[in-house]
């Protein structure tokens, strides 16, 4: 099992040495690549992006959009129309049991998710406007967030149960508490929250982000309800999850009506993504997660790297 366990740092780690010298060896034009070459490639590269990102608690988006808009020949647009229906796809296939255990609380889901929503919406308008002037705007801002993220996940320390202080007037009105069954000890924990209007302010930005990179949200949402708000990382992560099936699904509509959803590269993607995160749930309990964590952070890094360079022409 410790071999099994030790495979997603050996994947990651020839990622990160098969990927550069994949795409010099395209751009330099050395042998003809055919599109079904770049489709095997793809669904390679989206397998192993499905592993590490249940195992990090990413969603897909955040590693597919970077990654395969600097080291894939395909133009930004299709790619972040794509990472959206990545994390949608990822994310309606989790919700069902997150919901039946009790994990993901629609009291907190719909405020989070109706602010991201709308505002996702106006953040793919804007990209789409964005990437119509110059796509090198795009890809170098991307790679700007990406870097940021990759700091955020750096610094940011992790919660199971905080601390809420006090009565929050917002979180009081909006019904934003509930219960859950620890199932390490079969305990029934209460939860509630507090600065509601701070969190859900919040997701104003997430939205835009989410809908102007195609990223995906729940590398915001979790800190922002669990260090922001107080919620249990397990309420956290699960309410994060259900809510990107209706963040994602607003977003991806603008991308698909203004043509910028390609099924040759979305359908790989997503089953590629899927299987990959199949075997990293099942993995999850046998590797450390700092390890994962940490690997996660470098191919971030080097893919944050790659867009600023690809938006520079170097």
């Amino acid at each position: 099992m410790s071999r099994i366990a030790n495979l997603p740092c050996v994947w990651g780690v020839c990622l990160l040495l098969v990927l550069p010298e994949v795409v010099l060896a395209a751009e330099s034009g050395s042998g003809t690549w055919s599109a079904w070459v770049w489709m095997v490639l793809l669904f390679a590269t989206t397998f192993v992006i499905g592993v590490f990102g249940v195992m990090a608690g990413i969603g897909g988006g955040v590693l597919f959009v970077p990654l395969v808009s600097g080291f894939f020949p395909f133009h930004i647009d299709f790619v972040r129309g794509a990472g959206l229906f990545i994390a949608l796809g990822s994310s309606l296939a989790a919700a069902p049991y997150l919901l039946r255990q009790n994990l993901a609380s629609l009291r907190l889901a719909m405020p989070v998710a109706l602010i991201a929503s709308a505002f996702s919406i106006v953040g793919a308008q804007l990209g789409l406007w964005i990437s119509a002037l110059n796509p090198a705007y795009i890809q170098g801002a991307l790679g700007v967030v990406i870097l940021g993220i990759a700091m955020i996940m750096l610094r940011t320390p992790i919660r199971v149960f905080p601390v809420v202080s006090g009565n929050d007037p917002v979180a009081k009105w909006l019904g934003l508490q509930g219960w859950f069954v620890e199932e390490t000890t079969g305990e029934r924990m209460n939860w509630t929250v507090h600065r509601a209007a701070v969190g859900l302010s919040g997701f104003v930005l997430v939205g835009l982000l989410a809908g102007i990179f195609g990223l995906g949200a729940g590398w915001a949402n979790v800190p922002l309800l669990n260090l922001v708000m107080g919620a249990p990382l397990k309420i956290a992560v699960a309410t994060s999850s259900f809510s990107l099936s209706i963040t994602d699904t607003t977003a991806a509509w603008v991308y698909f009506n203004r043509g910028a959803v390609l099924p040759a590269l979305v359908v790989p993607s997503l089953v590629g993504v899927m299987l990959g995160a199949m075997l990293g749930s099942r993995m999850l309990p046998h590797v450390p997660a700092f390890m994962i964590r940490r690997l996660v952070i470098g191919v971030l890094m080097l893919a944050g790297i790659r867009s600023v360079l690809k938006a520079v022409d170097w």
